[in-house]
């Protein structure tokens, strides 16, 4: 039993009720928010630790041992997935800060930024699945709140495309959730996994497993990106930087949490589903990224392909292709923080997000420029960015399990990537100076720094690879042996 796993998720929801109160004190709101964050991610620093040292963390609310009570686990994956949201978080809410303007910040914001990070982090602690159900359908709840701050009319239309599809894919999950419980009585992730193997995959177990991959791809945007594009492109800068950063991510964390440990029985039927969904997906997302000019449809479509990628790895079940993705997946959830607060910079300094009307912007913005040509180098993959590991494993991985056409579609889309994210550097910063300093609408104070961190963190992970290797190969371990993660729960 290990009472700091709660921690992630009780440190920020309790500092959000209490800023509820105090919603008229901005200050106060500003630095306890971040105060909240710092702490979950010393938190989360701590829990890494001691999974390293003593393996899987659990732990059983009121003492009612699994399967009967609430559990909370804590696997080497999940704890690398707090500290990458910890960053995020804590980077997205000092741009706030600068960029979120008052009449916003007054309506709720700060609690509600809390409440979206602790369904982030309980989703990936819980140990049981109707639980996975309650974390989500909180930060979603509180993330239909944060996309209509601002009360812009395409805003508003987009947040409808958002919430509609999100209450269809949650109905659905509720609808997985009662037929695997009718199967097998139990929702204990743990359970399950016993159940099932017990019984074997049979057919309607595969297509239940089907059904909650659906449910899943739409939350991660795999092939059912549809509400994507308009939804990650109309909210504030700051909230759509932790969208696309972390709401994607938890779908994809589901969707590896539940055919690694539940559904790993019949790899050719689901596994190779999943493979073609990441084709198509990395497909259509790279004609979406290369064929728009609006700077925020373009670093839409690369979450899309992201998204592709990362699932790559997942079907070929190979150490390789598993560690690949985890790093690809943390190394994400940086880059694209990163660069959405760049072109919601770019916005902010322009005015528009028309590439055809924005040039020459790295002459009197230097260090934005070039902050934004390291993470493209750092998407594409070049070493020794922090894109480079995973693109690498993720590729060898599925390659060894004989995915050959995946592979290929996989490297097809970093040659997406590359040509419309030069095409954004080129247009963006590159070419003849439109706007003097005097013209710009905005100024960067107070946004250089929290992107900078970003950076600064992105490098980290590149050049520094070696020193998380061993904590991204311990998740790669445990995800591909169930055993270890049942274990830890019934032990």
């Amino acid at each position: 039993m290990n009472n700091l796993l709660i921690t992630p998720v009780i440190i920020p929801l309790l500092t959000g009720m209490v800023l509820v109160v105090f919603q008229k004190n901005l200050k106060l709101q500003r630095i306890l928010s971040l105060v909240a964050l710092l702490v979950t991610s010393v938190m989360s620093v701590l829990l890494m630790n001691q999974i390293r040292a003593g393996g899987i963390q659990t732990l059983q609310l009121g003492g009612w041992e699994a399967p009967y009570g609430i559990s909370f686990v804590g696997d080497m994956f999940s704890a690398l997935l707090l500290l990458a949201t910890s960053i995020v978080a804590i980077c997205c809410l000092i741009y706030a800060f600068s960029s979120i303007g008052r009449k916003q910040e007054k309506l709720y914001f700060y609690p509600l930024f809390l409440f979206l990070i602790t369904g982030v982090n309980g989703s990936f602690l819980t140990g049981d699945l109707f639980n996975l159900y309650v974390f989500f359908e909180m930060f979603l709840v509180a993330s239909y709140v944060l996309i209509t701050l601002g009360g812009a009319q395409r805003q508003l239309r987009e947040s409808l495309k958002y919430i509609f599809t999100n209450i269809i894919a949650s109905a659905f999950f509720l609808i997985g959730v009662a037929y695997l419980y009718s199967m097998t009585g139990t929702l204990n992730l743990a359970h399950l996994s016993i159940r099932i193997a017990e019984v074997g995959q049979d057919g309607l177990i595969t297509t239940v497993a089907l059904l909650f991959l659906i449910v899943f791809a739409m939350k991660a945007g795999l092939l059912l990106y549809f509400w994507l594009p308009g939804s990650y492109s109309v909210p504030p800068t700051a909230i759509a930087a932790i969208f696309a950063a972390l709401l994607t991510k938890v779908g994809i964390y589901a969707i590896f949490r539940m055919f690694t440990l539940i559904f790993y029985h019949e790899p050719q039927i689901t596994h190779l589903f999943i493979g073609i969904l990441a084709a198509i997906t990395m497909v259509f997302g790279g004609l979406g990224a290369i064929g728009f000019w609006d700077l925020r449809k373009i670093l839409t479509y690369n979450v899309v392909i992201s998204v592709g990628f990362i699932m790559a790895g997942l079907v070929s079940l190979t150490p390789a292709g598993i560690t690949g993705s985890i790093y690809y997946l943390i190394h994400d959830m940086l880059i694209k923080a990163l660069v959405f607060m760049i072109g919601g910079t770019i916005v902010h300094l322009t005015g528009t997000s028309n590439l055809k009307n924005i040039s020459g912007l790295i002459r009197h913005h230097p260090q934005l420029g070039w902050m934004f040509f390291i993470a493209t180098m750092s998407m594409v993959g070049i070493p020794p960015l922090s894109g480079f590991l995973g693109k690498v494993f993720t590729t060898q991985g599925v390659f060894e399990a004989g995915y050959y056409w995946l592979g290929g579609i996989g490297l097809l889309a970093s040659l997406f990537i590359l040509f419309s994210m030069i095409k954004l550097f080129m247009s963006a910063f590159w070419g003849e100076t439109i706007l003097s300093e005097e013209e710009e609408k905005g100024t960067t104070k107070g946004l250089l720094f929290p992107i900078a961190l970003l950076t600064l963190a992105s490098l980290a992970m590149g050049i520094g690879a070696e020193a998380i290797t061993g904590y991204v190969a311990q998740a790669a371990e445990e995800l591909l042996n169930p055993n270890l993660y049942i274990q830890a729960v019934f032990d």
